[in-house]
């Protein structure tokens, strides 16, 4: 029996998931809710059947029943809508961050921790076939335990969404949150152990500049370096920069130890939407001592490359989370305290660039 999920948010993420949940299959989308017409109507286009259409999602939460939701809004909504929709009983889906700020992940957390409510945090990067290979490849000990962790993304500007809510850092909770979420999860995950310091550089220097929203200009960083300190003494650094569309790898991963190193290269977005034929990603194992490097293509389809951005990442995600709901589990692979400790490392370099200064990063008590 087809699972029925229930969509709050219609925007380009939202759009995405809904690409890639028509691949997976077995999945009813049975409800949207958006309060811009223009996004619901576009996320109608792409579904097979025809959901009911809310404006508000609160009048879908009490008119509809669905095995699972996701939350695909705008970030500085996410904390309002999950405290609704964790009353419904319902496995989540929660597109990352998981919040703007500590103040309401520890509020979610805790409303979570009554409830007992599954929700998964959308850190959708683990699940990226290059990065999951290198995951796979530090769990099997092949780089011996992890040292230093880097990672390079050079990219795009940040698009244009509705209301160009995603060029205020009140909105998105700034840069090191929004974007780069991802690599403090990834890193934490290679590690496995929490960060304790975080020093930033960073800065506004070529995009949105010549931008103005009723008089205010973009206040999001656009290039930056980080370097992350965890509790067992080892560091991963980030190298960011929002200005590079051209370049052939997007994300650069690279998970040293004193055996060898893991990298993972995923190509750049606009090479898998068909401006040229390079859609393979690489995955390369160095070994001290063996300058035999073993190196690995790997391939999509290209029904998944065209569902989505994210070189496969939203698909399988998305079909771990359906198992998730499938089986009854509660146990999300991604957990709420993934998801904050990816926030509390972004608030942590945000601050740090504002002061010039190393920064403590905030442990989760509650």
């Amino acid at each position: 029996m087809a699972l029925k999920y229930g969509l709050i948010g219609c925007g380009m993420i939202a759009q995405e998931h809904l690409e890639n949940i028509k691949v997976i299959g077995g999945i009813d989308v049975i409800a949207i809710a958006d309060p811009v017409e223009e996004m619901s109507r576009m996320a109608c286009d792409i579904l097979p059947n025809n959901p009911k259409v809310f404006t508000d999602y609160r009048n879908m939460l009490s008119s509809v029943s669905c095995d699972a939701f996701i939350i695909a809004t705008p970030n500085h909504t996410h904390h309002e809508i999950l405290k609704n929709v964790l009353y419904t009983n319902t496995p989540i889906l929660v597109e990352k961050p998981l919040c703007i700020n500590l103040e309401q992940c520890r509020d979610i957390i805790a409303l979570e921790a009554k409830l007992k409510v599954p929700v998964w945090v959308a850190m959708e990067y683990r699940f990226m076939p290059p990065v999951a290979k290198i995951i796979s490849m530090c769990e099997q000990d092949q780089v011996g335990t992890p040292i230093m962790v880097f990672i390079r993304e050079h990219r795009f500007p940040f698009l244009q969404k509705v209301g160009d809510w995603n060029r205020f850092s009140c909105n998105t909770g700034g840069t090191m949150v929004e974007k780069c979420c991802h690599y403090w999860d990834l890193m934490r995950l290679f590690f496995k152990s929490n960060p304790i310091r975080v020093y930033s550089s960073g800065g506004i220097d070529v995009n949105h500049l010549d931008e103005s929203y009723n008089g205010q200009t973009p206040d999001i960083i656009d290039n930056s370096y980080t370097i992350v300190e965890f509790e067992n003494n080892k560091r991963g650094m980030l190298d960011l920069c929002m200005f590079s569309e051209t370049v052939p790898w997007q994300e650069e991963i690279n998970v040293t130890g004193p055996n060898g190193r893991a990298d993972a290269y995923v190509p750049a977005s606009w090479q898998f939407k068909g401006e040229n034929d390079n859609q393979t990603s690489l995955v390369q194992l160095s070994r001290r001592g063996d300058f035999n490097i073993q190196k690995e293509k790997i391939n999509l389809s290209d029904e998944i490359l065209r569902a989505g951005s994210h070189y496969g990442a939203t698909f399988y995600q998305q079909e771990q989370f359906a198992g998730m709901v499938h089986s009854g589990s509660d146990v999300p692979h991604v957990s709420l305290e993934d998801g904050y400790w990816s926030v509390a490392v972004g608030v942590a370099a945000e601050n740090s660039i504002k002061s010039g200064t190393s920064q403590k990063i905030i442990n989760l008590d509650l």
